[in-house]
């Protein structure tokens, strides 16, 4: 069985956990109102979606 030689020290521990970031999410622009919009979402200030009036505002 495997067994670490020395111990991890607390700098090589916290360099692993690098992965854990906060990343802004793509946005497209509204084709309507120029309103930026998450893709294949409706859009919350006119509520057009693929050209086209889905929710009335």
């Amino acid at each position: 069985m495997a067994v670490p030689k020395r111990r991890t020290s607390k700098k090589v521990k916290n360099q692993r956990r690098t992965h854990k970031k906060l990343h802004l999410p793509g946005l497209n622009e509204c084709a309507n109102c120029g309103e930026m919009v998450k893709p294949h979402h409706v859009c919350k200030a006119c509520g057009h979606y693929d050209g086209r009036e889905v929710i009335a505002k």
